[in-house]
Parts: structure tokens; sequence; C-alpha cells
């Protein structure tokens, strides 16, 4: 059914495939051997396995019966006083516990997550709940004390051996010229896995692998660094823009190459360290304006007032 799309295709299905820290390893394989899990909060960013590894417990650790909820689109009070007081109040099928997932939980809103505190205790001795977040500091703090918070960010040399994996269970060779592109391709899109096998999958269509050459989006990069700099800021916008086609409107992605671009650049420590505080709040707003744009422009008038 998923073989056209790597992302479902190569998903874990068991503990053993899945990517984690040495650390996180130890933890879910004492999950697995005292056939238990406390109430769990799983945070990082998006594309890190954070819901594999939730349907991995609930399925092949402990082959329980689970209720699964995306919290962005059912994200108000009557989601818990309904679907989810209503499935943790009765019995299992076998007598053992059963498990609600809440992806996303960090768009519940916050009568509903006071709503959820209650409800996890009230139902603590048959249920349990696992919880994913890619803003921690989103998830008020009477629910982040009732979990165990693991950050599922995972290691970036086992990021690049699943892609090798995937690409060998394609039946594609790459030479050691394009591993070296593709190793620099996952350390750019690094932590999102999911993002990094989406692209691969798009520029393996013919077969071969074929990097998307990343040359136009630093001459982007260089020209607006320098425009904002030199006082042009008027222009940025315009520039920009008109490339968004060869940075595919991803501004947060160009805003973290503006980023390291930035760091390793010869600017005075001083206007360096002002415009890297600057470039990082941008990217931190991201995650929460309604206009990618707009918020880019915002941070190029901000670094345009920084000073030598």
């Amino acid at each position: 059914m998923f073989n056209n799309l790597w992302v479902e295709k190569y998903r874990p299905q068991h503990l053993d495939d899945v990517i984690l820290s040495a650390e996180n390893r130890q933890i879910v394989e004492r999950y697995k051997r005292d056939q238990e899990i406390p109430n769990l909060l799983f945070c990082g960013n998006p594309g890190t396995g954070k819901t594999t590894l939730a349907k991995v417990i609930v399925n092949d650790i402990l082959g329980c019966q689970y209720l699964y909820i995306n919290a962005s689109d059912e994200n108000g009070i009557d989601t818990i006083r309904s679907k989810v007081t209503s499935f943790a109040h009765t019995r299992s099928f076998d007598g053992g516990i059963k498990v609600i997932i809440l992806d996303e939980c960090d768009g519940l809103s916050q009568d509903a997550q006071r709503a959820l505190r209650n409800t996890m205790e009230e139902f603590a001795a048959k249920t349990r709940f696992i919880l994913t977040a890619n803003y921690n500091h989103k998830i008020i703090p009477a629910l982040q004390s009732r979990c165990q918070s693991i950050d599922l960010t995972p290691p970036l040399d086992s990021c690049m051996e699943r892609i090798d994996f995937i690409l060998h269970g394609q039946g594609i060779s790459i030479s050691d010229e394009q591993r070296e592109d593709l190793k620099k391709f996952v350390k750019v899109n690094y932590p999102d896995l999911r993002r990094v096998i989406n692209e691969v999958q798009k520029y393996t269509a013919t077969g071969n692998l074929k990097l998307a050459d990343n040359t136009s989006c630093s001459d982007i990069v260089k020209k607006v660094l320098a425009l904002t700099l030199s006082g042009h800021v008027l222009k940025v916008r315009k520039f920009v823009i008109e490339n968004e086609e060869k940075f595919n409107g991803d501004y947060t992605h160009l805003l973290r190459q503006l980023f390291d671009y930035m760091d390793k650049s010869k600017l005075s420590d001083t206007q360096k360290g002002m415009g890297l505080v600057i470039i990082a709040e941008a990217m931190y707003r991201s995650a929460f304006v309604v206009d990618q744009e707009i918020n880019f422009y915002s941070c190029m008038i901000q670094l345009s007032e920084v000073k030598a």
C-alpha cells in the first residue's frame, strides 16, 4: 500500500529498527523487559520519530489496546471529555493497561491540557498516556511533571546509516562523491529524518541519486546578507520573493543557512554575535507565525540595524 512512499515503506515497526540514542534505547528496552510504561512525553523536532516510537511501544512492545488522537486537529476540551475520558474509563479486553497516544499534544488548548491533567491522575491505575510534542515549552508544567520526558533527537550517524539502508533496499548505488554530498545534505536537514527521506526519494526518481545544487541557495544567502548589512534592506524582500523557487519557499531553512553563513563570516565578533541572536529568534518565531516570508523580512530589518 505504501510502496511508493519511502517514509511509510521504511517506517520502523519494531524497536530494533527505531533510531535512538544509546541512553534512550536502554530506557525503552527496560519498558519492553518490564512490560510496563509510565506516562511519557516524547519531545523533538518534526521528523525525529516521536509518533513512530509511540506506535512501536503499543503494537510491538506492549501489544496493548490503544487510542490514537491527533491533538493538533482535535485540540479542544471536548476531545478530552468525550474521547479520552470514555476510552480511559473502561477496562481493556485482556485486563492489562491501555494507552492513549496524543500526537502533537502541544497543539492542545490550555483548557484541554488542564482537563487532561486530571484525567491522567483519575485513570492512572489502568491507562497510560504517550504525548508527543515538537515544542516542549507549549506543554503546561502540570502535564510535564506527570510524564517522563524523553528527547528523541536521533544520532546524526544513525540518520546517514538509515538513508544508506533505504537506498540499498531500493537497489540504488551511489559513488563516493555522491556519498559525501549526501552526508552534507543529511547534516543540513538534520534532525528532520522524514524530510531527508522524502527529499532523497525525490532526487532518485530517475533511479540514480542527483541531489539538488545548493549553489543557488548559497548565492541567495550571500546576496541577502550583503544587501541587508549595507543598508539596502528594502531591496531584500523583492529579491527573495523573486528567487523563492530556488529554495522552495522554505524560509526556515533559508534562515538556518543564513545563520551558518553568518557564523563563518569575517564580521566583527560584536556584529556577528548580535546578528546570530536575531536570526535565532526569527527561527524560533517561525514555529508560530502565519506568514513565514514576513517573519523573514522582519528579521532582515533587525539585522540591518546591527552595527559593528
